[in-house]
């Protein structure tokens, strides 16, 4: 079995499941902050919609230089919900393609940079798992405690959630 067979079934159900998380986010409430020290619910579900960005960039460079992020790409955050599925759809779409690659191609090592500094460097599969996936459902996690501290309901992720039992 290929990565890619492997990989993209888990992908497709990670980001339905994000999708519906999303598509939880209100307008009303993109800049509640559960703490002066945390992203705004905005900032942070426009944070997973974006990130997904990441793995076209992965898959398809050796290497990423956060140094070349300007303040405005950084901090793009959403200013409705239809705008936030909008970017979200059209980057799992991007991110998707990115990953049908040959099984060499997987392996071929990645490496994060801040100018002149490697932050790491690891094969893109480990990538495309840690630092974007993994990234993406543990961001997503702390957008749902964001909807439950708005009594807004969480939807189920990995079972039944509170708001929707079986």
């Amino acid at each position: 079995m290929a990565i890619t067979d492997s990989l993209l079934p888990e992908f497709d159900q990670e980001m339905a499941t994000t999708r519906r998380v999303l598509e939880r986010v209100p307008d009303d409430r993109l800049g509640w902050k559960p703490h002066e020290k945390s992203w705004s619910m905005g900032a942070l579900a426009s944070h997973i919609a974006n990130m997904l960005g990441w793995t076209d960039v992965t898959m398809n460079a050796t290497e990423f230089d956060v140094m070349s992020v300007t303040p405005e790409q950084a901090n793009q955050v959403a200013k409705s919900r239809t705008e936030l599925l909008s970017w979200f759809d059209a980057n799992v779409v991007k991110a998707r393609a990115a990953l049908t690659k040959s099984d060499a191609e997987y392996f071929v090592p990645w490496s994060l940079k801040a100018g002149a500094k490697v932050q790491f460097t690891m094969p893109r599969a480990v990538c495309v798992r840690s630092f974007v996936m993994n990234h993406v459902i543990h961001h997503r996690g702390q957008l749902s405690v964001y909807l439950r501290l708005n009594n807004i309901p969480v939807p189920s992720i990995y079972g039944p959630s509170a708001d929707e039992g079986m």
